[in-house]
């Protein structure tokens, strides 16, 4: 017993600590340089993956329009779509920067703008393809290149506080997908999606520029080291990361269905539709302290203990109160488990690298940058597969609680895909990991 709740200490920091900690450079876990980056990077995230957390919102608004109604695979879609290519082009956006180190802001910039072309274009959308093409597709490759630049940033100036940095980060998702909900559905059901997509433009052009400011390497890593490193990729042959990352692919699977069905879901139980936002907004919010706590974590125990936990607090949220969501505050106290344990779930990847690093010496972001790829394969998938289960549940008005409600299939898959997460955990104590 005692083993799995084994203090950590892999993490080691790197050459140049004392250097900075000691001399004219800045330090680094701390101080008014690090603290700024991380307070920018966090803002990013928030506006980046805040609008794919929210997107539960936008599906059930469109879903409610006639040019779009009647295509629930196809809307389901977008929001996967969208995160599944920022997750997936997380490897290629890592080996860029790596080559070209000097373009991290450029990189950042570049989909800053494609995004603001991505909100445009949807404004003029008729068919469901069209918001496929620019609010999944072209948001997708936008935010891959303006957010994965911030852990290239993070690394750097967060050697033994890694994993509460990265926490933090992951943090910033629920912070965006707080806000995106609760302004979004007033300002669509307001002035329609048209007016609200160019407005969400107009925000993230104020929000952004100053965030993208802020954003600097730190001095101590040589520019030209950087340049010239080559990757090495022999940590491949790590069963560790494979165990890891197949548990982390299969979790992905069900990752996202909640938070795009809640809305949904709420306004089939015949609930107002604010009850779904709230329930969105509030499964986001605790996803913010749920992710900073398994950041917190991954710091200080072996990283199989804390998917585990994570895993366990899914699996009750699911199976104790979403199963029974017939009232409204049980749904709002699934929505807050949700985000407190499965929402934390990235926050552990830092932590899956130390089990790889004991054997073969390899950069975080590149691990880190292959299971976001793996958690993107899984989204992509998620979409027509959850909108797929919808129209197959056979259980609609036949069974009892929410199974019931047209989600029962969701549900279940939800629930039984989170339980693969603890993969880790057997691969542990077979010697594996």
């Amino acid at each position: 017993m005692m083993d799995d709740l084994e203090i950590q200490s892999e993490v080691q920091p790197n050459t140049d600590v004392s250097t900075a900690t000691n001399g004219p450079l800045p330090p680094v876990d701390g101080g008014r340089d690090a603290w700024l980056v991380l307070s920018s990077c966090f803002l990013l995230r928030a506006l980046v993956w805040g609008f794919p957390y929210g997107f539960g919102v936008f599906q059930e608004y469109y879903a409610r329009q006639e040019q779009f109604s009647g295509q629930i695979s196809g809307l389901a879609a977008i929001g996967t779509t969208a995160s599944g290519i920022m997750y997936l082009m997380a490897p290629f956006v890592y080996a860029l920067l790596q080559r070209h180190p000097t373009h991290r802001k450029t990189c950042s910039v570049v989909g800053f703008v494609i995004i603001l072309g991505s909100f445009v274009g949807a404004s003029f959308a008729n068919k469901v393809s069209d918001l496929l093409a620019t609010q999944g597709i072209l948001f997708g490759f936008g935010g891959s290149l303006l957010y994965f630049p911030v852990f290239v940033f993070v690394d750097e100036w967060f050697v033994e506080r890694r994993g509460l940095a990265y926490g933090a980060l992951i943090a910033g998702d629920g912070a965006g997908g707080v806000i995106v909900p609760l302004t979004m559905e007033w300002v669509l059901n307001t002035w329609g999606f048209r007016t609200a997509l160019r407005i969400w433009a107009i925000v993230y052009v104020i929000l952004v520029t100053p965030a993208l400011f802020f954003l600097k390497p730190r001095p101590a890593n040589n520019e030209d080291q950087q340049a010239n490193r080559t990757f090495d990729m022999r940590f491949l042959k790590s069963p560790a990361f494979w165990i890891l990352q197949l548990g982390n692919f299969i979790q992905g699977l069900g990752y996202f269905m909640p938070l795009y069905y809640m809305p949904s879901f709420a306004a089939s139980r015949g609930w107002p539709s604010i009850t779904g936002t709230i329930a969105l907004s509030l499964c986001n919010a605790a996803i913010v302290a749920g992710a900073i706590s398994v950041g917190w974590l991954t710091d200080r125990y072996h990283v199989t203990t804390v998917i585990n936990i994570c895993t366990l607090g899914t699996l009750c949220a699911v199976f104790l109160f979403w199963s029974f969501s017939v009232y409204q505050p049980v749904l709002y106290i699934f929505a807050i488990l949700y985000g407190l344990f499965a929402g934390g779930f990235p926050a552990t990847w830092v932590g899956c690298c130390k089990p790889v690093r004991r054997r073969y010496p390899v950069e975080t972001g590149m691990i880190i940058a292959l299971f976001t790829a793996g958690k993107g394969v899984s989204s992509i998938i998620s979409g027509p597969l959850s909108g797929a289960l919808v129209e197959a549940d056979s259980w609609r008005s036949e069974v009892g609680y929410a199974y019931g409600s047209g989600y029962g299939f969701l549900i279940v898959f939800c629930g039984v895909t989170a339980s693969f997460a603890s993969i880790g955990w057997i691969g542990k104590r077979l010697g594996l990991v």
